[in-house]
């Protein structure tokens, strides 16, 4: 039973994470914090210091969402969520496509027009719950210049994969992929 999962402490709260098979004999350890209170928590309270000053904060819908309204109340500025299917009362959004590995096929974006005022000649921080390809954060990076907004950070709770690509990714952890030998 050890093999299927793997161990992770994220600012001193420990959890197992399942493994996942994403593509033959490639399997990632899935971290999902939702309904996690504790580790939402956590994440937001080792997180926010590390952070710099922004005017708000940037996260894609649905896992990151939590860790976002956590980092909201502790740095006091507001944030956005970046929906996947867009609503009949999103009036002048913006959108952008990317891939996700969790997914594997091709996703829109959505950026709401009623948050664009929040954005536009602002400082945002683009928050996620794990960065894997980087698909996610490049469609946030486009949708923040369309919003005419600056991306001063990027935050997560875990990078995945090569660790030396996400050196700029403000991160409490790393996860590595696991590959069948």
């Amino acid at each position: 039973m050890a093999d299927k999962y793997y161990t992770v402490t994220v600012a001193g709260v420990t959890r197992h994470l399942p493994l996942f098979e994403v593509a033959p004999g490639l399997k990632i350890a899935i971290f999902n914090m939702l309904g996690d209170t504790e580790v939402v928590e956590a994440a937001a309270d080792a997180l926010a210091p590390k952070l710099p000053e922004a005017d708000a904060l940037v996260t894609p819908e649905v896992k990151a969402i939590p860790l976002a309204h956590a980092l909201s109340v502790r740095m006091g500025i507001p944030y956005v969520v970046v929906r996947k299917i867009i609503k009949p009362y999103m009036v002048g959004a913006i959108s952008t496509e990317v891939v996700s590995i969790t997914t594997g096929k091709p996703q829109t974006l959505y950026l709401d027009g009623k948050d664009i005022h929040l954005l536009r000649g602002k400082r945002a921080i683009l928050v996620d719950d794990v960065v894997s390809t980087g698909s996610t954060l490049r469609g946030l990076r486009q949708l923040m210049e369309r919003a005419e907004a600056t991306v001063v950070a990027e935050a997560a709770v875990f990078t995945e994969g090569d660790k030396e690509q996400w050196n700029h990714i403000i991160a409490l952890g790393h996860l590595p992929l696991f590959k069948d030998t």
